[in-house]
């Protein structure tokens, strides 16, 4: 364990931050790479601990793949390239590596035995072990929805019709990646549309996939065995990381800050909408694309906040900026309330809970429903140094990091260890501007 002590200390952030490739289309990269026939250079692979274990799992799976000075390359072997992993596949803490992992194996005739860490084990697969089996694999799990887990993979595979529940991108790209090497054509019905990486790069690369509107989401189809050739993926910056440096930018007086090429899918701009909604100076400048993401310089200058209603339908465009949200809200003026959260209670760790525990930690009054919370923005009267609890969660960690430099008396954070995660290099970017 790693602790940290951050207080108020009055430094502005002034110029331009780097952020991190984003870790979500630095998977996909890695996992359409080696799907792909012939060689992938990925540039701006982010270098997590949760992208390396996607790469690691896939090297076990025989793909080759290297660093090349700045740049990771994937040599592909099309979709039939997949050998049998000799040893166990640890996904570490990483959720998205788990359920895409175990929709790219499914459809090779092999067994592939998933593990993680201890946050990781607890949080529930069933929501892709059931596609998978409605395919034509097998699994076996601890009580039939946590790690361990074993995916026998089968190739008489079937295409299925189905279904989401719920709008995760994680299920519909487990889903995408099991129909990749399937014959026919797989249907997903998704009940709100939500991030959509896999099908951009998808078609980036040359696959044909077809989607229409289906009431408040969508409706894919794919047909599978289209075999592709490589093509170099430049990953762009990652938008839920810069979220961080956009709050802090926000609530520490006097700083103006540039985010150079982040990822603006607008699937995933919702924090961006609601900032702005209580008042921040956020401007989206010189917009592009990029592989086939939008992307933008993002300025963002210290702003006073007001308070926010965010609705539920939010949630699947902002669903990880939740904790760093809650931290602007708490130092907004008025009392924000945010809906349609019950997802954030099977991320990294109950994040509805920890942020309600760790905000009242920090002295601000909240109320917390089952899927809602309510924060009295600068409400906090405490005259001590908060003790925060980052439960084996990134997000947490780097959201209560902000809280801190806002706090007189400070945080201190049980464990920052966890952010290698996702964000390596978060310290030495506040360590640069000497904000500790």
């Amino acid at each position: 364990m790693k602790r940290l002590e951050v207080k108020k200390n009055n430094i502005a952030l002034k110029g331009v931050i780097k952020i991190p490739g984003d870790k979500s289309i630095s998977h996909r990269s890695l996992i359409f790479g080696a799907l792909a026939n012939g060689k992938t250079k990925i540039s701006n692979l982010l270098e997590s601990e949760d992208v390396m274990n996607t790469a690691n799992a896939l090297k076990d799976m025989a793909v080759n793949i290297t660093k090349e000075q700045d740049d990771w390359v994937v040599y592909g072997s099309g979709l039939v390239g997949l050998m049998e992993p000799q040893k166990e596949l640890n996904m570490g803490n990483s959720g998205t590596a788990a359920r895409l992992l175990a929709g790219l194996v499914a459809p090779y005739n092999f067994n592939s035995f998933f593990i993680g860490d201890k946050s990781l084990t607890n949080r529930p697969m069933q929501r892709i072990f059931k596609p998978i089996k409605e395919f034509g694999a097998n699994i076996i799990a601890r009580d039939q929805n946590y790690m361990p887990f074993i995916v026998m993979g089968c190739d008489e595979m079937v295409p299925i019709d189905y279904r989401m529940n719920i709008a995760s991108a994680q299920i519909k790209s487990c889903i995408l990646l099991t129909a990749m090497a399937v014959r026919g054509i797989t249907t997903i019905f998704e009940p709100t549309k939500c991030r959509d990486h896999s099908e951009i790069m998808m078609r980036f690369l040359g696959l044909k996939i077809d989607q229409q509107n289906y009431e408040k989401g969508t409706i894919i189809k794919y047909q599978g065995y289209q075999e592709f050739q490589a093509k170099d993926i430049e990953v762009v910056n990652d938008i839920s990381s810069a979220a961080f440096f956009i709050v802090a930018a926000l609530l520490i007086k006097d700083s103006e800050v540039t985010l150079p090429n982040i990822g603006i899918n607008p699937l995933r701009t919702g924090i961006i909408e609601i900032l702005k909604e209580m008042g921040a100076n956020i401007e989206l400048k010189n917009i592009r694309q990029v592989s086939g993401e939008n992307v933008a310089d993002i300025k963002v200058c210290y702003s006073e906040l007001k308070a926010v209603n965010v609705k539920a339908e939010m949630a699947a465009s902002m669903i990880d900026e939740y904790p760093i949200l809650a931290i602007a809200c708490a130092n907004a003026k008025g009392v924000s309330k945010m809906s349609g959260l019950m997802e954030l209670r099977v991320k990294e760790s109950d994040r509805l809970a920890m942020i309600a525990q760790n905000l009242k930690n920090c002295g601000v009054d909240i109320k917390l429903g089952e899927d809602n919370i309510e924060i009295n923005g600068q409400s906090s009267k405490i005259n001590k140094k908060a003790i925060i609890n980052s439960a084996m969660d990134h997000r947490i960690a780097m959201s209560f990091i902000i809280m801190g430099l806002t706090m007189d008396y400070g945080v201190e954070i049980d464990d920052i260890s966890v952010i290698d995660t996702s964000f390596p290099n978060f310290i030495e970017i506040f360590k640069r501007f000497k904000i500790f």
